[in-house]
């Protein structure tokens, strides 16, 4: 879906506030007339955009790993094989990034950043899955995510190899089960 121009531009307005905020304030102390002064828009462009603060994080986050997921397959474009494995890598990226932010605060946010790593992770491989014409794609879509995910999170919390080690490891797994029922 393509978002008009001014929307894109309010969104991102929002979006720099929000974390030039971050850099000053810790979450709770955060409110939405902080976020509406800094971004110089009004509350009720803030709430015709966000219902609330969570909401804006949650969009600020899933944006900044589409467009991580979209410059790692732009430079890789072939194979689905390598196109899965780029997101695998975007993922361990995404949460390696995420996780060194602020530490102490980083446990509140983790499964807000899960579960739009696991939402944005799902619509991708469903468009891939569908233009492919697979069998229940969205159940596929919804495994292999989950997979990925839990794998990508596990080894951020722990960085006992390499992301591209990690990637090797879970492509036979989640390959398999995309092409399983062919």
């Amino acid at each position: 879906m393509k978002l008009d121009p001014r929307i894109r531009r309010t969104r991102q307005m929002l979006f720099k506030a929000f974390q030039d905020l971050l850099t000053e304030k810790t979450f709770q102390l955060i409110t939405v007339q902080d976020i509406a002064e800094r971004s110089t828009l009004n509350r009720a462009t803030f709430y015709d955009h966000f219902t609330d603060k969570f909401a804006l994080l949650e969009a600020m986050m899933g944006e900044r790993f589409e467009a991580l997921i979209a410059a790692r397959i732009a430079g890789n474009e072939g194979t689905c094989e390598a196109s899965l494995r780029q997101l695998i890598l975007a993922a361990c990226d995404f949460l390696a990034e995420v996780s060194s932010g602020c530490q102490k605060h980083q446990r509140q946010f983790e499964p807000m950043v899960e579960s739009q790593v696991k939402a944005v992770m799902r619509e991708s491989l469903l468009a891939g899955l569908r233009s492919h014409g697979a069998q229940n794609p969205e159940l596929k879509a919804t495994m292999v995510s989950w997979a990925i995910t839990g794998a990508a999170l596990q080894w951020s919390r722990e960085k006992k190899t390499s992301a591209d080690e990690l990637a090797d490891a879970v492509l036979p797994t989640v390959h398999t089960a995309l092409r399983a029922g062919e």
